[in-house]
């Protein structure tokens, strides 16, 4: 595991936690009526925009514990093979040639 790249890809998700979940919450219906049409594209914007971040966020983290510390080569399983540089064994063994 990289420690570097984990700390700040959990920076990442604690920055992406504080900027939009508020967005996403339910708001009190104070009132009985429907939400208007550009109320509901914002808020799918918003949804769209924290999925896609946190989908980029996941992908650092499970780089991060995949990988060497410091980004090093060398001494970890996987290690030093040509393409398999950030791989994440998924336990599937490999086609062969």
């Amino acid at each position: 595991m990289d420690p570097e790249r984990f700390r700040a890809a959990y920076r990442r998700l604690q920055s992406l936690d504080e900027r939009l979940t508020y967005k996403l919450r339910p708001r009190s219906r104070a009132s009985l009526s429907r939400p208007r049409h550009e109320e509901l594209d914002d808020r799918v914007k918003d949804l769209a925009d924290y999925t896609i971040e946190m989908k980029e966020i996941l992908d650092e983290l499970f780089q991060a514990i995949a990988a060497s510390p410091g980004g090093e080569s060398g001494g970890g399983e996987g290690d030093g093979a040509p393409g398999e540089q950030g791989r994440v064994d998924d336990g599937t063994p490999d086609a062969g040639p």
